[in-house]
């Protein structure tokens, strides 16, 4: 369980603009995205010692990153091999790398041309080993025809309707109306939801996210630093990372996994809140992984917002809308805003927090969640400003 509330600070934040086609290195956009974040919280790079981000293979190390920024003492450098579930263990490992002498102010990263270059909603390889020779021969190449099968297991168990993942588009695009930075700004209504046309059935085009150039990064320092740095710290009071037993071989097995209506959100769920000290009903508002319209039902039930098979339910009727009970994805999600691979959540979430997210700002946001992943693992923090 993570033991170190309000200790560690995110101290500033930056991003590059969100597109289809950057026209640029992703060396370029990690670059622009941390030096961005440096200036935010009035740090100079000499004073970074720290970097860490992940990647799937479409996005560059570390060591380049630090390097083309010129920082002079790089004593901490990781890349971890994920996907959307590590968008909030890079800060956890920031927080690790800082606690134990390893760095003083960690830079945080998550870079691709998601779009123009390597697209993770592409095939995968089709080689006959690891455990795509067990889901390829049933038509579980890509991410939207594993994931609907999970959507269509929680549609099976509870009734869950289109409807109600309807709910979840539409309310994402309502937010991005207000969001300069989002890819996608044009109303929706439901009747343009229902309309939209069917990829991988149950998901239509609109309940899959966007693909996405651009970069994202964060300051993490300790709360001691940040009392002296530009823009007001934002606090991790929690955060969690797993998904019990049966997580399987890579990102992608779903087969060894026990309920597809449930996710890793209720294996991390105790760590997170005991840690943080809060429960769900604290939150003011929740930056909630949507790679897929699904995914955001079952980490509402897994993390304890409603009872297991009530998400569908729990997103009707405005509950979820910024003036409503629990404000989520205020920028639009990956849905409408942009896919950096779930760290613009992590973005998101500081602003709110510090109260510059102007039109979509939530009233009196104190406390914040951010999660990341959909499947099998993940991970997520309590936030507070």
């Amino acid at each position: 369980m993570f033991t170190l509330r309000d200790r560690y600070c995110i101290a500033g934040i930056g991003h590059t603009d969100y597109t289809k086609r950057s026209g640029r290195t992703v060396l370029d956009l990690a670059s622009e995205a941390c030096l961005k974040a440096s200036a935010d919280a009035g740090v100079p790079v000499q004073d970074i010692d720290g970097i860490v981000s992940f990647n799937f293979g479409d996005s560059v190390p570390g060591i380049a990153v630090a390097t083309a920024l010129g920082m002079p003492h790089a004593h901490y450098c990781v890349d971890i091999a994920g996907g959307g579930n590590a968008a909030n263990l890079i800060v956890m490992h920031a927080i690790a790398a800082i606690e134990a002498g390893l760095a003083k102010t960690v830079l945080c990263y998550r870079a691709m041309n998601g779009r123009s270059g390597y697209r993770l909603g592409g095939g995968r390889e089709l080689a006959a080993r690891g455990i795509t020779q067990y889901t390829a021969p049933f038509g579980w190449i890509t991410y939207p025809q594993a994931m609907a099968m999970w959507c269509r297991r929680h549609m099976i168990r509870y009734g869950t309707t289109a409807e109600q993942l309807g709910e979840v588009a539409v309310t994402c695009r309502a937010n991005a109306t207000l969001n300069p930075r989002a890819m996608q700004r044009e109303p929706m209504t439901m009747d343009d939801y229902m309309a939209s046309r069917f990829i991988v059935e149950p998901f239509r085009l609109l309940d899959i996210c966007l693909e996405s150039d651009g970069a994202c990064a964060v300051l993490v320092t300790s709360a001691d630093r940040a009392k002296d740095m530009a823009k007001p710290p934002v606090y991790v009071m929690g955060a969690a990372y797993g998904g019990g037993p049966n997580q399987g071989e890579d990102l992608f097995d779903a087969i060894r996994w026990p309920e597809h209506a449930e996710n890793y959100a209720k294996y991390i769920a105790d760590d997170l809140w005991g840690g943080a000290g809060v429960s769900p009903k604290d939150v003011d508002v929740a930056e909630i992984y949507d790679c897929f319209t699904y995914s955001v039902l079952m980490q509402l039930e897994g993390l304890g917002f409603c009872k297991e098979g009530e998400g569908g339910s729990f997103v009707q009727g405005g509950r979820i809308a910024r003036d409503g009970e629990l404000p989520i994805n205020t920028h639009g999600g990956l849905l409408s805003e942009a896919y950096i691979h779930g760290f613009n959540h992590v973005i998101e979430a500081v602003s709110q927090l510090r109260g510059d997210a102007g039109e979509r700002q939530v009233r009196d946001a104190e406390i914040a969640l951010t999660t990341a992943g959909a499947m099998t693992c993940g991970s997520a923090m309590v936030l507070r400003r």
